[in-house]
């Protein structure tokens, strides 16, 4: 299976998505004016990729910044990661935020709080 990986840009946040090592990375600023054709393709490979998964799966979330659609299509990314978990495969979630960065600590609880898969909470001092 191709590995995914998209350059970061203003708008959209650098993404690594890889098959072989099973280790997936969303980095940065998400604030696409189309959350739809740019999640959309991730949650297509996300799919892909559990035909076939890695022994152990871990999706890294780095982000500065996300508008609301952005936050719609992880929850959508974190529900199918949930779909697989409950299907026995070895899923773990690590959200990095900022230490004085409340809203994307609060954002992180959330999502912890209502998928039921390991999410780890990482602060990330500057």
């Amino acid at each position: 299976m191709e590995n995914l990986f998209i350059e970061k840009s203003p708008a959209t946040p650098r993404v690594e998505l890889n098959a072989s090592t099973g280790v997936l990375l969303i980095e940065g600023r998400s604030i696409p004016e189309n959350s739809e054709s740019f999640f959309e393709p991730l949650l297509t490979w996300i799919d892909q990729y559990f035909r076939n998964p890695s022994k152990q799966t871990i999706l890294n979330l780095k982000l500065e910044y996300v508008n609301s659609g952005t936050s719609k299509y992880l929850m959508e990314i974190l529900r199918t990661l949930r779909k697989y978990h409950n299907q026995g495969h070895d899923v773990l979630v690590n959200w990095y935020y900022e230490e004085e960065d409340e809203s994307m600590y609060e954002l992180g609880v959330h999502y912890q709080e209502s998928v039921s898969i390991p999410l780890r909470l990482n602060v990330v001092y500057l």
